[in-house]
């Protein structure tokens, strides 16, 4: 049981690590991805995505910084 404990907590310190925001946006922006490309909107994941991941760094370093 405590390998199987100690791997959770592996992946959750690898994906979470300090920021629980960067975490949520980061699956946040997967799921976009994923929902634009099944929508037939390949191109306009190839605009927003980068766009949002800027947006979730920006408000994201106030936060970081305290």
């Amino acid at each position: 049981m405590k390998y199987i404990v100690g791997f959770g907590r592996f992946w959750y310190d690898f994906i979470v690590g300090d920021s629980v925001f960067l975490a949520i946006g980061g699956v946040a922006m997967l799921g976009l991805g994923y929902g634009l490309v099944q929508a037939g909107a390949g191109s306009m994941a190839e605009l927003l995505l980068p766009l949002t991941v800027a947006a979730t760094l920006v408000v994201s370093l106030p936060r970081v910084r305290r």
